[in-house]
């Protein structure tokens, strides 16, 4: 008798294009209606009024998300969101290339194997700032191997590895202080800039991480005082004869520290672009006095481009880093000799990896266009305002938390939850007096806590295939860190929303 075939989850791409579909169709029996709008375009709460109804058909159903990346009237297109996300997929092919990053962690471990919970803090910490930055998942598949046969070495089970590797960088990635695939794309959807929620999200990014290194560390001690304590202990004798520590694991050199330092100086170079300095303090005019100066010397100003002109640090957005990370990525190439024709190789195929995630969130923009085109967006904010209007802070922020926890098991991709939701959640924040980061911030929480331990993740069930791991073993590690993970976010959202940061 045939096993039954296990019932794939859908393709994040085919999921976009179903609520693309109901909504289409909602276009059909919802009125539609409009809101007066302020000098930023942003609905006036309480101006509601219903207009003639714009079915939208078959066509509007398939062209919507072609729409969706060019921009219409009333949405803005996705081609900057989506061609950024491309760089960045060059970007971080080219660092790859270059092996620095898998060194430099390779180094790690090696310097502090005689400090197990010293290693876990140092390594989870890296993992934490690499999810935190650009959205580190996938590419920790490649330490698994690199890491189990340490810790299993020192007296470890293979399980603490997992979890330095799968809870650090998963929570630097529920906390996505820049992260390009979550922050900066749920930020764009919102009509706000990246830097705002950014100290909040800095605040999730400690909290979590001390939260998990202690929670990990502890787990790591017990096994190590006894095996017993271990929740694979059956297998800790055949792991060892599977897996040895590698004695030639590669060194780190002078060339790959440097390319980890531009790595990083990219990322601190960005967020310094992003941060409104002038909204911060009015009084703070450093980068906008030294971008005048430096652009009017004679010949060097012309030399460095007037099209920054008028855009100092502060000021910048999706074209301009996308810019700096283009250019940074050259900078990496002939600093590190990689020659012309690879580094074209390398590039583009980092921009194939990431293309799906790019053009995700063209299809996503399409639920706007059919949404803003059929005229139900207004009529749906209208019912939320409503709905809300009554509702304190908390309330709101709290529900928004919850609602996006199962949206996240039916979106698995976090660009293209944040395009399909953005666009509503954020308006609604206004009228509950919630500042749209808030929503931001707990759309990334949630979709991170998710990611943690669903099945959905190719990056859990694969880290877990490697380690020889059940899920269900995975859940019992998991479940009390989880409950803490919940509570401790549902405080930050409300100290965010009350405090307004």
């Amino acid at each position: 008798m045939e096993k039954s075939k296990k019932r794939k989850m859908l393709n994040a791409f085919t999921i976009l294009f179903i609520i693309t579909a109901v909504i289409a169709v909602l276009t059909w029996i919802i009125p539609s209606g409009a809101y007066d709008v302020d000098p930023d375009g942003k609905f006036i709460a309480g101006t509601y009024h219903t207009v003639e109804r714009t079915r939208q058909g078959l066509w509007d159903l398939f062209a919507a998300p072609i729409r969706g990346f060019l921009g219409t009237e009333t949405t803005p297109g996705a081609v900057e969101v989506s061609l950024f996300i491309m760089i960045v997929g060059g970007f971080l092919g080219v660092v790859t290339e270059t092996g620095a990053i898998d060194a430099g962690i390779a180094s790690t471990i090696k310097n502090n194997k005689n400090n197990v919970s010293g290693l876990i803090w140092i390594l989870m910490a890296i993992f934490a700032i690499g999810g935190s930055t650009y959205g580190m998942a996938e590419e920790t598949i490649a330490f698994y191997p690199l890491l189990i046969p340490l810790m299993i070495g020192i007296g470890m089970d293979a399980l603490v590895a997992v979890a330095v590797v799968l809870i650090g960088a998963g929570l630097g990635v529920l906390s996505s202080t820049v992260n390009p695939f979550a922050t900066t794309i749920a930020s764009d959807m919102a009509g706000i800039s990246m830097a705002d929620g950014m100290l909040l999200r800095f605040i999730f990014l400690i909290v979590t991480y001390v939260i998990g290194a202690m929670y990990v560390s502890n787990y790591a001690k017990k096994v190590l005082a006894d095996k017993n304590n271990s929740l694979i202990v059956d297998q800790m004798e055949e792991d060892k004869e599977k897996w040895k520590v590698p004695e030639d694991m590669p060194k780190v050199t002078g060339k790959q520290k440097g390319v980890l330092w531009l790595f990083a100086l990219t990322f601190v170079i960005m967020i310094l672009a992003l941060i409104p300095w002038a909204d911060l303090n009015e009084n703070f005019t450093f980068f906008s006095t030294f971008h005048e100066r430096l652009l009017g010397i004679p010949f060097l100003g012309d030399l460095i481009g007037q099209s920054l002109e008028e855009l100092p640090f502060g000021m910048w957005y999706l074209v301009e880093i996308s810019v700096l990370f283009f250019l940074m990525s050259i900078v990496i190439a002939a600093y590190y000799g990689i020659k012309e024709d690879r580094f074209v190789e390398v590039f583009i195929a980092g921009v194939k990896d990431l293309m799906s995630v790019a053009l995700i969130a063209a299809v996503a923009r399409g639920i706007q266009v059919v949404m803003n085109d059929g005229q139900i967006t207004a009529t749906v904010l209208h019912w939320g305002e409503q709905g809300l209007a009554n509702l304190p802070k908390g309330v709101f922020t709290v529900l928004t938390y919850i609602f996006y926890i199962p949206m996240s098991f039916l979106i698995p991709s976090t660009s293209g939850l944040a395009a399909a939701t953005m666009g509503i959640m954020a308006p609604l924040a206004q009228f509950a007096g919630v500042l749209e980061s808030i929503v931001v911030t707990a759309f990334q929480s949630a979709s991170g806590i998710v990611n943690l331990i669903t099945p959905t993740s190719g990056v859990v069930m694969g880290a877990l295939a490697i380690a020889n791991i059940d899920l269900s073993t995975w859940w019992k590690f998991m479940r009390n860190l989880i409950i803490i993970i919940f509570v401790v976010t549902i405080v930050l959202l409300l100290i965010g929303a009350y405090l307004g940061i």
